[in-house]
């Protein structure tokens, strides 16, 4: 059993309102989550379930404790608490805090559909406990480096055994499904169909996209094309609609529910990204003709020395395309945030991260214009940059400045200052000059707008933030390397 301590002079704030059963509290980094008493007995049941122990040995539930019945008084009467229905809860649990908290329009495909998995493989678990889970959404999840934990712990209820219907199951379609339905065959990004629509996308909303052969695919029919046909059919205002349903057989009740998991886990195997998927930046390290094999063995040289140097414990990784330098740094023992702005590059740095078990969180996030606050009054969602400002020992920015001086027209000093914000120790950057052949790319025939970016500029803007440990010329290029760090 837990107990509160050292928290009273930190203010504790509600995070999360929308679960009838409890909220979630933070304070004095750690995650608390106030129980009412209708949600205790479904709580209880969970935490001493089989499923509970076996998903949370392998790390796939947030590992969750009870606090002292005197701790959990103490916190509920907290005055920074102003949401009444706090004052209903009678017991408290504290959740381990998960390192780097991500949400579902940040993800590549390949995250969502992991997430899809672990939501399935905990329901169809459950149900041979006579336990089920009321809600079905990637909100649910967050991810320790590659791996998805299941963090909402009062999702889970008791069932009543003679109910043939998962309730959740509409939901589940709704969340994952059909967004990887239309991210996998409509080319929809996960970003654009969920930062939009934090309820996932209704068949009707496929239906109108899809040409008319298309409808009539098996898995558009299925998921889409009859589910729209008999929507059209139904009054909303039919009460039967909404009508409990019973078996006179617990055992055909349970065998029903357990079909419709199978049957949503078929469809999510045909959903899953292709490991072969292209992109423009996908094969950049391979067909990269601004490095031969010297220049980046060079590189690779200069990060890893400058990683074993600084020994960093979190690492973000802008730009990451699909991980080389994040695996180098997760290898070290850091822990990795690796961002771009292309999904297919970022499945792969997924990819890689899974399969070699390394601590790499990987998002689709455009540091140029990052994911802003999300959700009511923009407070259940925070921001990239409230979450990423200050959260990481080393910030790793390679052959991305050019991108954002001049695609985006980001200035140089705006630059130097996020990463300062970023890093709260070292950064790793790279200058590349006006006449590199990218540069040039990238310019167009506006070389003499940046004319002012020498590599003596360059320094003297870094030095307002930085201190220059070291620096590393590429040879017979017009690119440099460089180690700062942050001025106190």
């Amino acid at each position: 059993m837990l107990k509160l301590t050292e928290i009273r002079n930190t203010k504790a704030r509600v995070v999360s309102f929308r679960d009838p059963a409890g909220r979630l509290v933070t304070q004095n980094d750690r995650i608390f989550r106030l129980v009412t008493p209708e949600g205790l007995t479904d709580l209880r049941a969970f935490l001493d379930s089989t499923t509970c122990s076996r998903f949370t040995e392998q790390g796939s539930i947030v590992h969750t404790e009870f606090l002292d019945k005197d701790s959990s008084e103490r916190l509920v009467r907290n005055a920074d608490i102003q949401d009444p229905f706090c004052r209903q809860a009678i017991r408290v649990v504290e959740h381990e805090r998960i390192p780097f908290q991500s949400f579902p329009y940040e993800w590549p495909p390949e995250m969502l559909y992991r997430a899809a998995n672990l939501t399935l493989d905990l329901a169809e678990s459950l149900l041979n406990e006579g336990l089920g889970l009321k809600d079905a959404t990637p909100y649910n999840i967050l991810f320790r480096g590659a791996s998805p934990v299941f963090v909402d712990i009062l999702s889970f209820e008791k069932r009543d055994a003679f109910d043939p219907v998962w309730l959740a199951m509409a939901q589940f379609e709704r969340t994952f499904l059909l967004p990887l339905l239309a991210n996998k065959y409509l080319g929809m990004s996960l970003e654009q169909l969920l930062t939009t629509r934090r309820d996932g996308l209704e068949p009707e909303d496929l239906y109108q996209a899809c040409g008319p052969f298309q409808r009539l695919r098996p898995l558009f029919l299925s998921t889409v094309s009859i589910p729209t046909w008999l929507n059209r059919k139904r009054n909303p205002d039919d009460p039967s609609l909404y009508e409990k349903k019973s078996l006179n057989s617990a055992e055909k009740a349970q065998f029903i529910v357990s079909c419709l998991i199978r049957r949503l886990r078929k469809s999510l195997s045909k959903l899953k990204p292709p490991s072969d998927s292209k992109s423009t930046w996908s094969d950049y390290l391979e067909a990269n003709n601004n490095y031969s094999e010297e220049h980046f063995q060079t590189k690779q040289e200069f990060v890893t020395q400058a990683i074993d140097e600084f020994r960093p414990g979190r690492v973000l990784d802008v730009g990451c395309n699909t991980g080389h330098f994040s695996a180098i740094a997760a290898r070290s023992g850091a822990g990795v945030v690796a961002i771009d702005y292309d999904p297919v590059v970022v499945g792969k740095t997924w990819l890689r991260a899974e399969s070699e078990s390394l601590d790499i969180l990987p998002l689709v996030v455009n540091l140029t214009r990052p994911t802003p606050a999300m959700g009511w009054r923009n407070q259940e969602c925070p921001s990239f940059l409230s979450r990423a400002c200050g959260s990481f020992d080393m910030v790793l920015m390679l052959a991305l400045i050019h991108h954002m001086i001049v695609t985006e027209r980001i200035p140089l000093p705006e630059i130097v200052d996020l990463a300062a914000d970023l890093t709260t120790d070292a950064l790793i950057i790279e200058y590349i000059a006006p006449d590199d052949s990218m540069f040039r790319r990238l310019t167009r025939g506006r070389e003499h707008l940046h004319a002012g970016l020498t590599r003596e500029s360059f320094e003297a803007e870094c030095c307002r933030r930085f201190s220059i440990i070291r620096s590393q010329h590429l040879a017979n290029t017009s690119r440099w390397l460089y180690l700062l760090r942050k001025n106190e």
